[in-house]
């Protein structure tokens, strides 16, 4: 699965559906993010200028075994397809941002499931990482939420 910065900041700020995310996560085979997503989500997250929130972070994507995956150049002729396709200002109700269609094209190439929240994905051709399957309150996500 490849894992948006939206659901990692879900779950580092225990929204409604960090469990869900958290339990996705968990019982994914492989979990990949974009170098491009990982800047976004530590950029968010140190913007805090909260120590304890970077360290959370940080362990987060290492105990959940997330692969930071280098942007390669099919990897960012595919975001520039999909910013002109999906992207803010090209009218379509996708409304992708940059880093967006770094996640979009990591899914695109690997042909993984996106593991997203919000509804901007839902209107791209990427299909979601959760399913009924992944519901529930995960062990991932109980670690985290005692940390805090």
């Amino acid at each position: 699965m490849i894992v948006d910065t939206s659901a990692l900041l879900a779950i580092l700020r225990d929204e409604p559906e960090a469990a869900a995310f958290a339990s996705a996560i968990e019982v994914a085979e492989q979990r990949r993010i974009s170098a491009a997503n990982f800047l976004e989500a530590a950029v968010v997250i140190d913007g805090s200028r909260d120590p304890v929130a970077s360290r959370r972070f940080d362990e987060l994507v290492s105990v959940a075994r997330i692969a930071v995956v280098p942007v390669t150049e099919r990897q960012a002729r595919i975001a520039r397809a999909a910013y002109r396709d999906f992207g803010k200002g090209s009218g379509h109700p996708a409304r992708l941002n940059f880093c967006d269609c770094f996640a979009y094209a990591l899914a695109q190439e690997t042909h993984e499931p996106l593991l997203f929240k919000g509804s901007d994905f839902v209107h791209t051709d990427i299909p979601s990482a959760l399913t009924p399957r992944r519901r529930g309150r995960a062990r991932l996500h109980a670690f985290f939420m005692n940390m805090a």
